[in-house]
């Protein structure tokens, strides 16, 4: 699963590498690319839910099995993107944004399945940290991306680097279907040492029966944990999209320091979503579910708000990536208290439930690669920013009302 994490936030962000390249060659503006951001988030966020559905209907090992093979296509689709190309016959925005919107149907399944293998093979006082090392992955593949994406381009070009990348994400699916198995008495190496303690059908096996979506929907929790991480996806997602670009083009900064500054950021990602996981976990221990998960997340939060505010007014780029570094750290370490309590409110129902908190996230993080660009061209950069900030100081506060102690089923 870190793997797979890995592998699809490098395929999703590498764009954003060869975005201002793409600017220059096709003289394109920069609302224009962002909406070529969106285009992956759109189809992304429309086809999480029934990717999460799967998921439970079909086992998680099938569905992410065909993630890994769909994204691979697209990723190495994006190559023919722009002159010479699909650009041709179809514009170069229309036909990048088709592509992108491929890629995002086809990776949409990916963290509901996650989720659901999550259930499957980990007790519920784990699964915060473990969800922390597979939101891990995502800032191992984002922090990797600017600085290994890049020298490719320069040795390469940038189009066969897609075709590299969809050769690496193809032969991760393979592995994957190879040696990964939905529940631990179907893996070959773990088959007959669960014999004394599985009775029938475990809880966590394949979900044939109908989703309660009407309960899914209606849970008061749920919603609340869909609209705080509607707030954190929306703050994560300028950094995506856009921090490689504000680092290089408004700050001025060499390509080395820009792709140096802009992997620091996405490694505080990867350092601090497993230790926010597993903060989470011992907080829970400590003070039980309902208060130790709502305390990680408030602090966080809040605290990466403050500093956002702070850390673009610094007139020292060091200091700069410092402060974006530690901001972004802080709210990527909340992906784990965030996907407990879906997990927990989802029951049975784990893939859906888990689906819909990322639609939730991920129509923030569609809005954000087009909104913040729109915002700075009227009102600065810092603006861009502020919007984050300020939508993640209310991400914060709705952790307040927020009680996962029952799953819908109870």
């Amino acid at each position: 699963m870190v793997a797979f994490s890995v592998m699809s936030y490098f395929d999703r962000t590498i764009m954003s590498i060869t975005g201002p390249g793409i600017i220059k060659e096709f003289s394109l503006s920069e609302i224009q690319m962002g909406s070529v951001y969106s285009a992956f988030l759109i189809s992304y966020a429309i086809l999480m839910i029934p990717g999460g559905r799967l998921a439970d209907r079909f086992g998680a090992w099938r569905v992410l099995t065909g993630m890994g093979l769909g994204a691979a296509v697209f990723t190495g689709l994006t190559a023919l993107g722009g002159r010479p190309g699909l650009g041709t016959l179809l514009g170069v925005i229309p036909s990048f944004f088709i592509i992108r919107l491929g890629l995002g149907v086809c990776t949409a399944p990916l963290y509901p399945s996650c989720g659901r293998i999550v259930s499957n093979w980990f007790p519920l006082s784990q699964r915060a940290r473990v969800w922390g090392f597979v939101a891990a992955g995502a800032g191992i593949g984002s922090a990797t991306s600017p600085i290994l994406f890049s020298w490719m381009v320069v040795h390469y070009g940038w189009r066969p680097s897609f075709w590299l990348a969809a050769v690496a994400t193809g032969a991760l699916a393979s592995v994957w279907l190879w040696y990964v198995r939905d529940h631990p008495w179907e893996h070959p190496s773990l088959r007959g040492k669960f014999l004394l303690i599985q009775v029938g059908e475990p809880e966590s096996a394949k979900c044939a029966e109908r989703t309660p979506w009407r309960k899914l929907l209606a849970d008061r929790n749920l919603l609340l944990l869909v609209v705080g991480y509607f707030t954190v996806a929306y703050f994560e997602y300028i950094f995506f999209y856009w921090i490689y670009y504000y680092f290089g083009q408004i700050r001025h900064l060499a390509e080395r320091q820009t792709a140096i500054y802009t992997s620091a950021t996405f490694v505080a990602w990867m350092l601090m979503s497993p230790l926010g996981g597993w903060a989470s976990d011992r907080l829970v221990d400590r003070y039980g579910k309902k208060m130790g998960r709502r305390i990680l997340p408030v602090v966080c939060l809040t605290s990466s708000a403050a500093l956002i505010l702070v850390g673009v007014h610094l007139p020292n780029p060091a200091a700069v990536a410092g402060m974006l570094a530690l901001s972004f750290g802080l709210a990527s370490s909340t992906d784990g208290p965030f996907w407990a309590c879906a997990i927990d409110v989802g029951g049975k129902h784990v893939g859906s439930a888990g689906a819909i908190l990322n639609t939730g996230g991920n129509l923030g993080g569609a809005l954000a690669p087009w909104i913040t660009p729109f915002i700075a061209s009227h009102f600065g950069w810092s603006w861009g920013f502020y919007t984050g900030s300020l939508l993640m100081a209310a991400g914060a506060a709705v952790w307040f009302w927020i009680d996962t102690t029952m799953a819908i089923e109870d």
